[in-house]
């Protein structure tokens, strides 16, 4: 049974800092495509970051281009979003997904393209 355990969430000010993890279990988190999403309250789900299998390729949202960075650890089969410079517009409920369901177009970002999930993570961030 593949289960995704997010932890890291939190109350920050606008500016700070928050490390998110992703633990897999029953699941090998190097086997395909991991992600973080995010979903704001009355908003619709929206990818975040994604990283490949060999962690060589990731791909953000244009909204948190090079203020957070995904990851991965082999060896503790987790997968990491630090979040720098994190703003209001940043506070959602973030949630950890898991395997890429292939065919019908290349878009690593789309929530619906992801069959694995955890539970999620709530991240506010005030003014």
């Amino acid at each position: 049974q593949v289960q995704l355990v997010e932890s890291g969430g939190g109350s920050v000010q606008a500016g700070g800092s928050l490390r998110l993890s992703c633990a897999a279990s029953g699941y090998t988190a190097n086997s395909d495509y991991m992600g973080w999403f995010r979903q704001a309250s009355g908003k619709e789900r929206e990818g975040v970051a994604v990283i490949s299998p060999g962690g060589s390729i990731t791909y953000y949202s244009d909204s948190v281009k090079g203020r957070f960075t995904i990851s991965l650890d082999y060896a503790a089969n987790t997968v990491y979003l630090r979040m720098n410079s994190l703003k209001p517009e940043d506070t959602a409920m973030y949630y950890c997904a898991a395997d890429y369901r292939y065919g019908a177009g290349w878009l690593p970002l789309a929530p619906g393209k992801y069959n694995y999930w955890g539970q999620g993570t709530q991240v506010t961030v005030s003014s």
